[in-house]
């Protein structure tokens, strides 16, 4: 059958398996949007480019499938910049098709033109520009390979609008090659020398770790990791990106490590003589000053991306692989082997978790947000999906809120972009309907793309929203405090700040404001008992900190709080 550029965009996306898309229409993607009217692929018109980038990624992290975005050429493409390198620092699997002005006026500065496979080759794991209609297959057969093989990550599509416009023959049966078929970064190797080092040491280690990352999710590895963990004895610990692959109140956990990460979780890897680093990056938030990282410990790092290896850390043992499948195979070796109790190394964690609790001092007239994600832990029972934006209450949820299921947390880890909570529970919500999807933010993350409550109000997206209102750019100000001598500049947020609760019924949410710590549970329960989407406006106190803290480049050592 004979299609036009646009309609053949539309076939290829469901010949893999698209059902839904997030993005914003403009002249230059007209094309594909009116194909798409009919398709049967559903669509959610966000408020801004950025706003569908963040819930296509999210869409991402929630199901493991990758997450389309759609954007029109010039500052349509460009607010898809800062989602972009968010996925690609946290590997998440996203493809981003974006119109182009036509291939003749390419270079010649018309109307709404960027050059948006040049911008975004930094931020990006594999970009198109597409100048002939014949390469459209070809081209989308090999985007999605790429964008979920090996470590995933995003990728760009930039369609030109006569490409859109041109027709060819098209048959739906036929095969697709795919050029890059060859780019295979998932090893299929079997470690057998160093799998029984890894024995061995298992065996032997008196003091291990378990250093749990992203990768987990990634790989859908959570199984075998719990699996290792139980039988071998393992203290885990995970990363703010591998929170809930294992579960948050299993007796073995030890919390998130690192600035914010619990001081038992930084002691234990300290004082480790083995540290198993699966599927971490050994993110300089987590090291600190590496030289006195896991200084007692043999290190084996498996990750799928051997550009990982050594970066930061030298493992005395590296394995590249795909996690699960690395995993899988240590697991067969272990079959039918015992391991040390490690009754005195547990018997020290234990001593650490009573020594160096996570706590704060409670308060009977403001409102604590340690109290709020306490209460919002206990009532959903570890089961809601958490998303956040970034700054203290990102902290806070991350040590308050137990996550006990894979694909549970939503967050921006390595970029740690701002405005990223919204659109994200957006996204997790759509991705898993049938879960509860609880967004943490604070007032100066939320404001960065508060305009996409209109989107969950329009779409009747059921999330919910607590707002920790303190005034502030939380985090910054703190850093403020404990660095600058309390000069708190441009970071005072109160008295611009707007009337959250008129503005999220302006959009047409449910929305409540509170201020005292007895009104705390009564909105949670009555938050999670309204249909559609609802806003809490917290007021918290406006100086608490993220307690326990260690200093940008120092070490456990030198924790504060």
């Amino acid at each position: 059958m004979k299609i036009t550029g646009s309609e053949l965009v539309i076939q290829l996306l469901k010949r893999q398996g698209v059902d839904l898309i997030f993005g914003y229409p403009g002249g230059a993607i007209m094309p594909i949007y009116d194909s798409l009217y009919q398709s049967g692929i559903r669509h959610i018109l966000t408020k801004h480019e950025q706003g569908a980038c963040h819930a296509a990624d999210a869409y991402a992290r929630v199901t493991g499938r990758p997450g389309v975005v759609f954007a029109t050429s010039g500052p349509g493409a460009t607010n898809l910049v800062t989602g972009l390198a968010n996925a690609l620092l946290d590997s998440i699997p996203l493809v981003a098709i974006t119109g182009q002005v036509t291939t003749r006026s390419i270079g010649t500065d018309a109307f709404q033109e960027a050059d948006i496979y040049g911008v975004t080759i930094p931020v990006t794991k594999y970009n198109y520009l597409v100048k002939n209609i014949a390469q459209l297959p070809e081209t989308f057969a090999e985007a999605f390979y790429v964008a979920t093989i090996g470590r995933p990550g995003p990728v760009l599509i930039d369609v030109p609008k006569d490409v859109q416009f041109a027709s060819l023959e098209y048959d739906p049966d036929a095969e697709i090659p795919i050029p890059l078929l060859k780019y295979k970064p998932e090893t299929t190797h079997h470690y057998d020398k160093q799998l029984e080092k890894v024995v061995e040491w298992l065996r032997t280690a008196e003091r291990p770790v378990l250093y749990v990352g992203g990768g987990c999710a990634l790989s859908g590895a959570s199984e075998e990791v719990r699996q290792l963990a139980r039988q071998a004895n393992l203290p885990t610990t995970t990363t703010l990106m591998g929170l809930g692959e294992f579960p948050g109140d299993d007796p073995l956990f030890l919390g998130m490590p690192g600035m914010h990460g619990t001081r038992y979780a930084n002691e234990a890897i300290d004082k480790a003589d083995l540290l198993i680093s699966a599927g971490a990056r050994f993110d300089d938030r987590v090291t600190g000053d590496v030289s006195k990282f896991a200084t007692n410990a043999k290190i084996i790092h498996i990750d799928i991306d051997p550009a990982e290896h050594g970066k930061v850390v030298h493992p005395h043992l590296a394995l590249v692989g795909n996690l699960k499948t690395v995993l899988a195979q240590l697991l067969e070796r272990m079959n039918g082997l015992e391991f040390s109790p490690r009754a005195a190394w547990m018997e020290q964690i234990a001593a650490w978790k009573q020594q160096y609790p996570l706590t704060y001092t409670k308060s009977d007239t403001t409102i604590k947000p340690q109290y709020v994600l306490e209460q919002i832990s206990e009532i959903t029972k570890g089961e809601a999906i958490i998303t956040t934006g970034v700054g203290q209450h990102q902290m806070w949820a991350a040590q308050y809120c137990c996550i006990k299921h894979p694909r549970s947390w939503v967050t921006s880890g390595g970029l740690g972009t701002m405005g990223y909570c919204t659109p994200s529970a957006i996204g997790a919500q759509l991705g898993q309907p049938k879960r509860t999807v609880i967004c943490i933010t604070g007032d100066g993350s939320f404001q960065m793309n508060i305009q996409e409550l209109a989107t969950a109000a329009y779409h009747r997206i059921p999330i919910k929203i607590f707002l920790f209102d303190n005034g502030y750019l939380g985090m910054v100000r703190q850093w403020q405090e404990f660095f600058f001598d309390r000069r708190y500049s441009e970071t005072f947020l109160e008295a611009g700040n707007p009337d959250f609760v008129a503005i999220a019924k302006g959009y047409g949410l449910q929305a409540l404001k509170i201020t005292k710590p007895d009104e705390v549970v009564p909105a949670i329960r009555s938050a999670l008992d309204t249909p559609g989407p609802v806003l809490i406006h917290c007021l918290v106190e406006k100086e608490e900190n993220v307690y326990p803290m260690i200093p940008s480049g120092k070490s456990v050592h030198e924790t504060i709080g």
